[in-house]
């Protein structure tokens, strides 16, 4: 079993930078896509930024150029760097990471959310 335990939201004023973390622990052979998904009340979740284990990055159309995804693969932690933050980036995000146990097991897993509001 793998969990991701994320950290780093909070309240921050319309323009300032917040930094997510989310640290993977468990028992894996290699841990392939890691990324953030984020989800406001009343609305779906959608992705926000994902990083290949050979540090290929993408994003949504809506935080490129403000956000920036990272990883560091010897402490199985990703992170995500927001700055530039506006109210319609508030959300509970999630980290997620997919997750090789063997040559043909390979699962995704969740973080439990971390909540991100942008108020003045």
């Amino acid at each position: 079993q793998v969990q991701l335990v994320e950290s780093g939201g909070g309240l921050v004023q319309p323009g300032g930078s917040l930094r997510l973390s989310c640290a993977a622990s468990g028992t894996f052979f290699s841990i392939n896509f890691m990324g953030w998904f984020r989800q406001a009340p009343g609305k779906e979740r959608e992705l926000v930024a994902t990083i290949t284990s050979g540090g290929i990055t993408n994003y949504a159309d809506s935080v490129k150029g403000r956000f920036t995804i990272s990883r560091d693969n010897a402490k199985n932690t990703e992170y995500l760097q927001m700055n530039s933050l506006k109210p319609e980036d508030t959300a509970m995000y999630f980290c997620n990471a997919v997750v090789r146990h063997s040559n043909i097991d390979q699962r995704v897993y969740w973080g439990q959310g971390t909540q991100v509001t942008v108020s003045s």
